[in-house]
């Protein structure tokens, strides 16, 4: 068997076998194939698609390019939460606490910053000394003393996802529906959860841009579950505009606390909540929605939340305290992105915001970049907010000169201010399992 007729099949319309498909991910791993070919081959698939059945492959694929998790010996249901990505998408840090804080056992393997996309991870590592990566018996020494344990992929851990999710994000091919769903699947059954709940993302800052595009990803996310014996339930959710205000790492962090304190924006601790009660019912701990509100309400309100995040935090080596200081994010300057014009901010293109962020170094236009931690952007108006000539819709924070003019010349694109109110859309836009 050999990797270029592989691409060749592919390239032309064919479907790949198991064993063609296992050889490519095995061979990808061991570093007999190099990134070049699995180059070509990623963009075959993203150009000639996968069906059900070869998605399926090459999830399991994937998941046999390393060890798996044994939860079975820690007590409570293991429920996990993905989402496709967005701009300001600071959930994982939420969610997972809080839904923990509800007796949830969360074991979360989370990514990077992927295209114009923030990474979970990346949050995290701005934490000093927070470890995102841990063996798999420490993973399950924290799930089984705190509840929740958010990690990246180990070298145990799904090795062929960490390679190709690298790659993807400097090839193009990210917007695939059998490699998103490969990826996220494959992590996620290697933890070995019961019951996943996805947050597939549409609108102007997500991968699928389209409301078809979203319902195609997340059945294919679904199914893909159901052929692999999970439970899993998606929300479509709207990322017409960033989630909250805040758009970086460090920054997201410090909103990510403060909504664990039951404060900040409302967006974030609506979706948060709304995403919190699917994990709640798949878990078993409600049977009711307004119950498993109610829930989640309470534990933002007393405290819990907060508090199993500094648990979680903790346990994995870092300094919650650190969150609180003055310091935790340290840049050279900000510069404000003004608003030409008076009337209601109509609508963002959230993919430019997103990119801003990233060319001021919160993300990654190479795979070897290194991430800035203290840059980010500050969104200071919403979407039907009324604004005045001058007023400012995005505050930079950054480090360097010339980053800076990069992201200044995508955020000043990125906003539409007109005289008539734009229609209200709600976050969560559709539920399918």
């Amino acid at each position: 068997m050999r990797i270029v007729d592989i691409i060749k099949k592919k390239r032309d319309g064919e479907k790949l076998s198991p064993e063609e498909i296992h050889f490519l991910i095995d061979g990808y791993v061991k570093g007999d194939i190099p990134d070049y070919q699995m180059s070509a081959m990623l963009m075959a698939i993203f150009l000639r698609g996968m069906d059900f059945e070869e998605t399926q492959f090459l999830t399991e694929a994937m998941i046999n390019s390393g060890k798996t998790v044994d939860l079975s010996g820690i007590h409570g249901p293991k429920i996990d939460k993905h989402s496709t990505g967005g701009v300001g998408d600071k959930i994982s840090l939420v969610l997972g606490p809080l839904v923990a804080s509800c007796g949830v056992i969360v074991p979360m393997i989370s990514g990077r910053a992927l295209g114009h996309t923030g990474g979970t991870l990346d949050k995290l590592d701005s934490i000093p000394g927070y470890r995102t990566s841990v063996s798999i018996s420490e993973f399950l020494n924290i799930l089984s003393e705190v509840g929740i344990s958010i990690i990246g992929q180990t070298e145990e851990l799904v090795p062929a996802d960490r390679k190709l999710y690298a790659l993807r994000d400097v090839t193009a091919t990210v917007e695939s529906v059998p490699l998103i769903t490969s990826s996220i699947m494959s992590k996620k059954i290697a933890e070995g959860i019961e019951g996943l709940v996805l947050d597939v993302k549409t609108g102007s800052g997500a991968f699928m841009k389209g409301i078809r595009e979203a319902r195609r990803l997340a059945r294919s996310l679904v199914e893909t579950g159901k052929l692999m014996g999970k439970k899993v339930v998606a929300l479509i959710t709207n990322m017409d505009q960033p989630l909250g205000i805040a758009v970086g790492n460090a920054v997201e962090v410090v909103e990510a606390v403060k909504v664990l304190k039951n404060e900040g924006p409302d967006d974030v601790r609506e979706l948060s909540i709304s995403l919190g009660v699917e994990m709640l019912l798949l878990a078993g701990i409600s049977h009711y929605r307004k119950s498993a509100r109610r829930m989640l309400e309470e534990s933002l309100e007393s405290g819990k939340a907060y508090e199993k995040w500094r648990e979680m935090v903790i346990a994995h080596g870092g300094d919650p305290d650190a969150i609180e200081s003055e310091n935790f994010v340290n840049v050279k300057d900000t510069y404000l992105v003004k608003s030409p014009e008076s009337g209601y901010l109509y609508s963002f293109d959230t993919f430019r915001i997103g990119l801003g962020a990233t060319v001021l170094g919160a993300g990654r236009t190479k795979k070897e970049d290194e991430i800035d931690h203290n840059v980010g952007i500050m969104v200071m108006k919403k979407v039907g907010d009324h604004v005045e000539k001058d007023d400012v819709i995005f505050e930079v924070l950054y480090n360097d000169e010339k980053k800076l003019e990069d992201a200044i010349s995508y955020l000043e694109e990125a906003f539409r201010i007109r005289a008539e109110i734009p229609a209200k859309k709600p976050i969560v836009l559709e539920r399918i399992e």
